[in-house]
């Protein structure tokens, strides 16, 4: 009877000790660092005197005080609108694409579809800096084999990495980055449609253009919603294009995005305790617009349902 009942714990204990070394990973290197940025971001150095000697600067409890520099901070803020206006060109051009080639390698009239869904997938797989670095020298005129072209043909040159044309450059290599992956998503989510489907709408009469807008577009729409959310993410913590950018031209500043001002705070001035308070506030902003849009489009497919 004890052997029994102790076998019987034993498998229904299985699944949470199989959980263990998941739950001290997120711990240690998630939940454990957040906590940490939390409690930083409460705090400052006080400075006695001159700030010489032992015990002179001491950490002391600043309640919200960084988190009110940081909210009116101008720098933050007016990185807050860049990404905005870099995420109004990266997130509807990258999705419009990504559903464009989906429905492109669902036809039956496309030939040779695993190489080229493995040809549009393949930029995702380079790393970010690579990429960033690639596009970077392509962008500059006295290295780039396009200036040479539009030189040679007598067109204007225009400066990729000045002024408007800065954000279409940042937003051409999030694009040619992003597109594969979300391409991929939503490809999945088309082949998963039953060929019933289709038949039954071709026996109705249906064009081709007519199935993807009423029938293969709504389907997908999960898949839509899915790769708006983690475009959003993507958007608001855009680091490595602007960064790395940054020494090929004037244009971009150590505080051109809202991480990097973060970044500059923590490494460059050595201020961590505003770069924290900044930090947490970029995450719930995150966290905000992101549950926002998923409680609306849980909201309109609930209302569509009941149609």
């Amino acid at each position: 009877m004890t052997s029994a009942r102790r076998k019987s714990y034993g498998v229904k204990g299985a699944p949470y000790a199989f959980l263990i070394p998941a739950t001290i990973l997120f711990a240690l290197f998630f939940a454990l660092p957040i906590g940490y940025a939390v409690w930083l971001s409460f705090r400052k150095v006080h400075v006695s005197g001159l700030g010489l000697g032992k015990g002179a600067r001491s950490e002391v409890w600043a309640g919200l005080e960084n988190y009110t520099d940081a909210l009116t901070d101008s720098e933050l803020l007016n990185g807050a609108l860049r990404v905005l206006g870099y995420g109004c060109i990266v997130v509807p051009v990258m999705l419009g694409l990504a559903l464009l080639f989906a429905l492109m390698l669902d036809s039956d009239k496309v030939r040779f579809t695993p190489f080229t869904r493995l040809a549009i997938f393949l930029p995702y797989a380079i790393p970010g800096v690579v990429a960033a670095l690639l596009w970077g020298f392509l962008y500059l005129p006295d290295v780039s084999p396009f200036y040479y072209v539009l030189e040679r043909l007598g067109l204007p040159q225009p400066d990729l990495l000045d002024g408007g044309p800065l954000y279409f450059a940042l937003s051409n290599i999030a694009v040619w980055g992003g597109t594969g992956f979300n391409m991929i998503v939503i490809y999945t989510s088309l082949q998963s449609i039953p060929a019933e489907v289709y038949e039954a709408a071709k026996l109705d009469g249906a064009t081709p253009t007519q199935i993807a807008l009423r029938i293969k577009i709504p389907m997908v729409a999960p898949s839509l919603v899915l790769t708006f959310f983690f475009s959003i993410i993507a958007t608001l913590q855009v680091f490595n294009e602007p960064t790395t950018l940054k020494p090929l031209t004037n244009s971009v500043s150590t505080t051109w995005s809202p991480l990097m001002k973060v970044y500059r705070d923590a490494f460059g001035t050595g201020d961590i305790y505003a770069a924290a308070a900044q930090a947490v506030i970029i995450a719930l902003a995150t966290l905000l617009l992101s549950f926002g849009f998923l409680r609306a489009a849980n909201r309109r497919q609930k209302q569509e349902a009941a149609r």
